[in-house]
């Protein structure tokens, strides 16, 4: 195995918003001072004004908003040969640099690779898969963005970008990470997924939040993007599943199947009906 890339390849790329101090860096990194690692920071706000004193942290100061847009800044900003996504408020592991470029080492015909995850203050897995894969359409649903790394020469030659429709602070808060893998497939790129735990992130229960209108909204947006008009059938039918799960009431039914509508004819508009 020949030892193409080195810690020294790899660059952090964090979204942040309204920052004005490194003070959120230095929970990010326990193990070793942040200013160790190449870092390029997207800080979005209308306000707040971030600037670097150290050499290996970059900073890029926004007024757009929207992660994904925070995402395809970085991507365009980067300058080393892999990159990993990070948000402002996960957990490095001591070892994350060495095991993600030992990775790509051993895995030199992977254009991305995803890693594992843990929630903080639990020390199992997010995913309890003891082998390694490579992804396909169905096995990417499970991916967070956190977990993501990628050789940034193969996605900007394949000019593979965050849809800026979805994600938080977007039109639609959803799946933009799955959205940039599925692309990244549909380009013929080899993922690979990597058991190795890399970062924690805040415990939170994604399950509270399932029966929400932006959920919906989003979520039929989605459908209606990758299935076009099926979206109908398949809003109805997840409306029934949300009552089923309790997670809405049926007296709720009708105005949550209205939002999963709106969220469709907003897409629409948005792309002028092109899927």
């Amino acid at each position: 195995m020949l030892n193409v890339f080195s810690e020294n390849d790899l660059e952090i790329l964090i979204a942040t918003k309204d920052r004005s101090n490194f003070d959120f860096l230095l929970k990010m990194f326990p193990h070793q001072h942040f200013s160790n690692f190449s870092l390029l920071i997207i800080n979005q706000s209308q306000n707040n004004f971030l600037s670097s004193d150290f050499e290996r942290v970059k900073v890029i100061n926004s007024k757009e908003k929207g992660l994904s847009k925070s995402r395809n800044l970085a991507i365009e900003n980067a300058s080393k040969k892999i990159c990993l996504i990070a948000d402002d408020d996960v957990v490095f592991e001591e070892k994350f640099s060495n095991n993600i470029v030992l990775s790509f080492n051993q895995h030199q015909t992977a254009s991305i690779i995803t890693f594992n995850h843990k929630r903080i203050g639990n020390p199992e897995p997010q995913k309890k898969t003891n082998s390694i894969f490579v992804h396909d359409t169905k096995s990417i649903w499970n991916v967070s963005s956190i977990e993501i790394a990628f050789k940034l020469d193969e996605i900007r030659n394949s000019k593979l970008h965050f849809d800026e429709n979805f994600g938080l602070g977007s039109h639609f808060e959803t799946a933009e990470e799955f959205l940039f893998l599925k692309e990244a497939l549909n380009q013929k790129l080899k993922l690979i997924f990597n058991r190795t735990v890399i970062v924690s992130h805040a415990e939170f229960s994604s399950g509270k939040n399932e029966g929400s209108d932006t959920l919906i909204y989003a979520r039929a947006a989605l459908f209606y993007k990758l299935h076009g008009i099926f979206a109908y059938g398949w809003l109805l039918k997840y409306i029934l599943f949300l009552n089923r799960k309790q997670y809405i009431s049926f007296s709720e039914a009708l105005n949550k199947y209205k939002k999963g509508i709106d969220g469709i004819i907003k897409f629409k508009q948005l792309t002028h009906n092109r899927i």
